[in-house]
């Protein structure tokens, strides 16, 4: 804007001292014409003040992109940082391969040959009530084939003792050839009764062992008596209401 004000005042003040040499022309030739002396020029003109700035230009269009830079030198090597913490323990291996296989052993002596054993067994089976308070219940025959074994005799049956007074006890107990059994000692039960228990019929069973008794024909009997603790018997029956037996079998001797 300034520079458009100052070119207005030049081309102002060029057209004004045009004009104005004309008119001095004419009057230089008229003073020529008549022998006038010429005038002297005039002082410039005052400057015109400064216009002002002009519009703002539009923005200019981006530069080409410049070129790559070389690359920089290799940098100095860090310091060494802290040792790390240990970490968690790994998972189990897997199993080895299998060892080789042993050496086979040597074949066992074969053992030698065993005894046959045979049980010799038997039973005595009745069906009857026995009401006596003393003596021989029941016999039963028996052969044995070894000196050195022993017998395992057993009574099964119901027998009772009977109360009407006081307190009262039946024994049983078996013999072998008439006489009880001494190895290792007698072979017997007894049932005690009160008279709060009138009539106590009860399955029972009363059995054992019984050695040294010679090879041969043995007879067993099954008794009733009087309790080793009583003077005198008290009223007993056996078989009342079911069968009665005796089992016998010939066994090996006992370990020492």
């Amino acid at each position: 804007m300034f520079s458009f004000s100052v070119t207005v005042l030049v081309l102002i003040q060029v057209i004004a001292t045009s004009g104005g040499q004309s008119v001095s022309d004419e009057r230089n030739q008229q003073t020529c014409v008549s022998g006038g002396v010429p005038g002297v020029p005039g002082s410039p003109g005052v400057n015109g003040s400064p216009g002002r700035d002009g519009m703002k230009g539009e923005k200019g269009i981006n530069g080409e992109r410049g070129l790559v830079g070389d690359v920089g030198g290799k940098g100095n090597a860090g310091k060494i940082g802290p040792q790390g913490q240990q970490g968690p323990e790994g998972p189990q291996g897997s199993q080895g391969p299998r060892g080789l296989q042993g050496i086979k052993g040597e074949t066992g002596r074969k053992g030698e040959k065993g005894e046959a054993v045979t049980l010799n067994w038997k039973q005595c089976v009745w069906n009857r009530e026995d009401g006596k308070d003393s003596g021989l219940i029941q016999n039963c025959n028996f052969r044995k084939q070894d000196s050195n074994s022993a017998l395992h005799v057993a009574y099964a049956g119901t027998l009772r003792v009977y109360c009407s007074s006081g307190r009262c006890c039946s024994r049983w107990y078996f013999t072998f050839n008439g006489n009880e059994c001494s190895g290792p000692m007698t072979i017997e039960g007894a049932v005690y009764g009160r008279p709060a228990n009138d009539n106590p019929h009860r399955h029972r069973q009363i059995e054992g062992y019984c050695e040294n008794i010679p090879a041969g024909q043995v007879t067993i009997g099954f008794n009733i008596g009087k309790c080793k603790q009583y003077s005198t018997t008290d009223d007993g029956q056996s078989g009342s209401f079911s069968v009665s037996r005796i089992m016998i079998a010939e066994v090996p001797p006992s370990q020492k």
